[in-house]
């Protein structure tokens, strides 16, 4: 049987720089550690790196790591309020959130699971959509360089939340990493809101209620929610989440094609301003309308166009013009009817399904609003029939730029006395076509009264620009403005001509609202207000649902100075596990330089609360310990499994000249057991005064030592990889040993003196040592 005290050093590595946050992955060989320059870097075990993640601004601290479990995906909580989600097997930041605030954790929950009988709603968590739905086209004409951090796709596998612990007190809860399932104030329940600081603050094993560990005045408390809506909704909850998750997605791709679409039509416009638009831009208002329709009907040029053919412009140059434009709108024409349209067909059926669900108000009525999740699709209406009326406007700029290419290189031809082609020749039909084409490039400014000239003339707002060459029926669309020249009216549509003549029609909710005043980015952010709106009442009731049921006081603390920062003095560390096997959820915390707590909660409806006090002191009938177990203090703590608990010591009485020496300790919950004390969870429990200390060296085979040269800063532990990683040196040495090793295998167990002759070593011969230690 493996023993859980034996240990097998694996190597040692000293770091290029400052580690300052490690965190092993439940499942695969992956330690993740972020460094003082605020980079992330994910490796094996065997310490071959896999991917390095920059860091987002300068003088960013990374201020905590979490693996998603059994998954790839790491959540990474950064100083300056930032929180990414990282994919160590692709190497892309698929998520970004920012809040005002430094951040002190984040996490991922343990997975859930929901109950699914006949009684309560199936949540079925399988994409339905992709039976109906086609496959958004990837935007490869898109530099990823030039994606915003918004959310581009969320965590697959096992459904969990994302729990992100502000230094503030404020605590978020995200539900697939994209429902806002709800936050809390801590400050709002505490006595001293002057001299408070949160610890940790951790969701239970059923995910209906949470942990909070803070510091209220001078006593170390922990607070135990209550949560109605997340125990009575879990399964509605998942599968809002899912369909937020879709729409979210959905938002970004919209996103990405509207910078797509605005590129391609900068690409136009890059053309035309060549030469075109500047041209226009020496003339008067009206006269390129004006000589342009005479020379089309009269076939008399002027000079000054003739000048601007023949010596600005040229029959090859303007070709190499034209077939630029016409590739540009024809990307355009594939964006909007591909991307753009599909997006917004999926974005319809997402709110369709979201305002179904509103309907079944026995399991939704605290999640959805009807009316909202009914306007959302209104406005999502409205969206698609925008993007046809773009779809419409650029197809029709589309073949008038077409007419207009041909006249040109027709009118520079006949002008220069060249053979003219067949096809250059317009048709009856195309003429005048063109010719509405070229009295539609400068319209005519709006009739207005005296009193509105004078006003305009003592505004300080210029008036707006002029259209070249009817480019802006298209341009206006990607403007956050109202536009200029809306699409004009169609007479053979009878429902248009039906609205028109009956407002009442639109303003009725059946319909959807066709506003023709609106550009494509205001209908779009429109549409996303609305949607944001649909998910406001998830995120109010599961808020307000919190609810303090238990008060636990844990220790007192020493005083706060006026001013004092213990943020990174604090004598509090702790951890946190969920033991599914015996339905408890397990908490560990420093709560000295010398003690620590282990309070073990049990989630089988009795609402009892173990307690188990040990102190690194020896006790008063303590006999036969070594001197340098004798003054220990707490350094790191972390759970190894549900029944071993891993402990850094650090000797406080090294003398002068002396190397200080640390201890990893492999301590027994199961032997602890006899010393525990069992309390009943009421509103207000006196843990400080109901327990007492035991010393660790009295616990018989409850603590096994090892011992480490130097000052070690840090531990990271897996249970499931069998492993342990102590960060010493001043965070700049990391050394990973292997857990469990079998009794067969005595020959490679090291020895306590065996450990420090090895760390000194490595110390003193650096890392290529360290390298042939580890092979």
């Amino acid at each position: 049987m493996a023993q859980t005290s034996s240990m097998k050093l694996l190597g040692a590595r000293n770091m290029s720089c400052i580690v300052e946050r490690m965190e092993w992955n439940n499942k695969m060989d992956l330690i993740a550690y972020g460094t003082e320059k605020g980079e992330v870097v994910i490796q094996r075990l065997n310490w071959q790196k896999i991917v390095t993640f920059p860091t987002p601004g300068e003088d960013v601290r990374v201020r905590s790591l979490s693996w998603q479990m059994d998954e790839t995906l790491l959540a990474v909580g950064y100083s300056n309020g930032k929180v990414a989600l990282l994919d160590a097997e692709s190497g892309t930041i698929i998520s970004g959130l920012i809040y005002e605030d430094d951040i002190k954790k984040v996490y991922f929950s343990k997975a859930i699971n929901s109950k699914e009988n006949l009684g309560t709603y199936t949540c079925n968590v399988k994409d339905k959509h992709r039976k109906f739905l086609p496959k958004l086209q990837p935007m490869t004409n898109i530099d990823p360089c030039l994606k915003t951090l918004d959310q581009k796709s969320f965590p697959k596998g096992s459904p969990c939340f994302l729990v992100v612990i502000m230094r503030s007190g404020k605590v978020h809860l995200l539900l697939l990493g994209a429902l806002q399932a709800g936050s809390i104030d801590l400050t709002q329940h505490i006595l001293h809101p002057q001299e408070f600081d949160v610890y940790d603050v951790r969701m239970n094993g059923d995910c209906n209620a949470i942990y909070a560990l803070l510091r209220d005045g001078q006593e170390l408390i922990l607070l135990h929610f209550q949560n109605q809506v997340l125990q009575d909704c879990m399964a509605p909850m998942l599968e809002l989440a899912t369909h937020c998750a879709h729409i979210l997605e959905t938002k970004n791709y919209i996103n990405d094609t509207q910078q797509c679409l605005t590129e391609a039509w900068e690409t136009v416009q890059l053309e035309m301003d060549n030469k075109l638009t500047r041209y226009a831009n020496s003339q008067p208002y009206g006269v390129i309308s004006a000589h342009f329709l005479e020379l089309h009907v009269f076939g008399f040029a002027t000079f000054e166009v003739e000048e601007f053919l023949f010596e600005t412009l040229s029959e090859k140059g303007f070709k190499k013009i034209a077939n630029s434009v016409d590739l540009s709108l024809s990307n355009l024409q594939s964006l909007v009817f591909k991307q753009l349209n599909g997006a917004a067909i999926n974005m319809f059926y997402f709110l369709n399904t979201i305002a179904g669900f509103g309907r079944m108000s026995h399991f939704f009525e605290s999640l959805i609003s009807p009316d909202v999740a009914n306007e959302a699709m209104r406005a999502c209406g409205a969206f698609v029939l925008k993007v046809h009326e773009l779809q419409r406007t650029i197809d029709t700029l589309a073949y008038d730029m077409k007419l207009f290419h041909a006249w040109m290189i027709f009118t520079i031809l006949r002008l220069s006395h060249q053979e003219i082609p067949d096809d250059l020749v317009l048709t009856e039909e195309e003429n005048i076509a063109m010719a509405d084409f070229i009295c539609a490039m400068e319209p005519e400014l709006d009739d207005r009264s005296d009193d509105e000239d004078e006003l305009d003339s003592q505004s300080e707002t210029p008036p707006p620009a002029r259209s070249k060459f009817n480019l802006e029926r298209v341009g206006q669309y990607l403007d956050n403005a109202y536009l200029t020249q809306p699409y004009p009216r169609d007479p053979i549509q009878l429902w248009e001509e039906m609205v028109a003549e009956n407002e009442c029609l639109s303003h009725c909710k059946l319909f959807v609202p066709h506003d023709t005043n609106l550009s494509l980015v205001q209908q779009r952010d429109k549409m996303f207000n609305a949607i944001d709106a649909v998910f406001h009442k998830p995120t109010e009731s599961i808020s307000g649902s919190f609810k303090v049921s238990s008060t636990v006081i844990c220790n007192d603390l020493p005083p706060m100075e006026p001013g004092e920062d213990l943020r990174d003095k604090d004598i509090v560390t702790c951890s946190y596990y969920v033991n599914e096997a015996a339905r408890s959820d397990m908490l560990a915390c420093t709560i000295s330089g010398q003690e620590a707590m282990i309070l073990e909660f049990s989630r089988a409806g009795d609402d009892s609360v173990r307690c188990t006090r040990i102190t690194l002191e020896p006790g008063l009938f303590t006999t036969s310990v070594p001197e340098d177990f004798c003054y220990l203090r707490f350094v790191d703590l972390q759970f190894y499994n549900e029944s071993s608990l891993s402990i850094l010591a650090q000797s406080i009485n090294a003398g002068p000249g002396m190397r200080p020496h640390s201890f990893f300790i492999q301590f027994s919950l199961t032997a602890a057991l006899n010393y525990s004390t069992q309390h009943r969870m009421g509103p207000l429990v006196k843990l400080s005064e109901t327990t007492m200390s035991q010393s660790i060296h009295d616990i018989v085979d409850g603590a096994a030592f090892k011992g480490l040269d130097g000052f070690s800063d840090m531990l990271a532990v897996s249970g499931s990889r069998k492993v342990a990683t102590v960060l010493s040196d001043r965070k700049r040495k990391m050394t990973i040993f292997e857990m469990e090793i079998e009794e067969e295998e005595d020959d490679t167990e090291m020895s306590q003196a065996s450990f420090l002759d090895i760390s000194k070593e490595s110390v003193l011969a650096g890392v290529p040592d360290a390298e042939k230690q580890e092979a």
